[in-house]
């Protein structure tokens, strides 16, 4: 990575203009203007919010720090290797644009696998959820696609573990499954996932819209540059 510093909330606002980052870190403590100061202003300005922000912070608020917008908060003292994990997953170019598929069945596997990589996706296959965990730790991905019904680990406590620390995950997570969900299934998932796809019950147009609106802008599809005309 390429790290540029800033030693106040008014300095990081102007390096963020300059310099586009893919990621920027933040602390909350500092003089003058605070990092939730910081975190408002980058999430108002058109420019800026789009730019992924990762709290670094001993104040111990994470409700506050994600209800402003941050899309990681990591409290203090920093484990590192955790860290250079959380940046991985916010680096330009494929690495940026991850997901990460957790599916037993390969048919399903290999169809969603094609689908988002004709748009330009880097997939990450995983036929259960204890290799999820493996995949997820190798490199966190922007968005997750999860069965629910596997073997070994199931979707429901895979999706228990990666909200835990000390992975504690904000990633988004699309389920893909066939179950009829009970009143118990919706509870286990509430607050864990942003959507709920019944396979066989959703296009192709329809998938990648609902991935599109759970990443937002923040990674989208890369776009060929076409020609100047003559």
């Amino acid at each position: 990575f390429a790290v540029e510093e800033a030693s106040s909330g008014e300095v990081g606002i102007a390096l963020a203009r300059s310099t586009r980052p893919d990621a920027i870190t933040l602390d909350v403590m500092m003089p003058g203007m605070d990092g939730w100061e910081v975190l408002a202003a980058l999430k108002d300005d058109a420019d800026l919010a789009d730019i992924p922000v990762i709290m670094l912070t001993v104040v111990d608020d994470k409700k506050l720090g994600y209800a402003l917008g941050a899309a990681e908060y990591l409290t203090k003292p920093i484990d590192r290797e955790h860290l250079r994990r959380v940046l991985a997953g916010y680096r330009a170019g494929d690495e940026a644009r991850r997901v990460l598929v957790v599916e037993d069945d390969l048919a399903t596997g290999d169809l969603l696998r094609r689908t988002l990589e004709s748009e330009g996706w880097t997939v990450v296959l995983a036929q259960n959820g204890r290799e999820g965990l493996t995949r997820y730790d190798e490199a966190p991905p922007s968005l997750i696609l999860l069965d629910l019904m596997m073997p070994e680990m199931d979707g429901f406590d895979f999706l228990e573990t990666i909200r835990e620390a000390p992975r504690a995950s904000t990633a988004p997570v699309i389920v893909v499954t066939a179950k009829d969900l009970t009143p118990e299934d919706h509870r286990r998932l509430n607050g864990n996932v942003t959507a709920v796809l019944q396979k066989g019950g959703y296009s192709r147009d329809e998938l990648l819209s609902e991935i599109a609106s759970q990443l937002g802008n923040r990674f989208r599809r890369p776009t060929t540059a076409q020609p100047e005309a003559s």
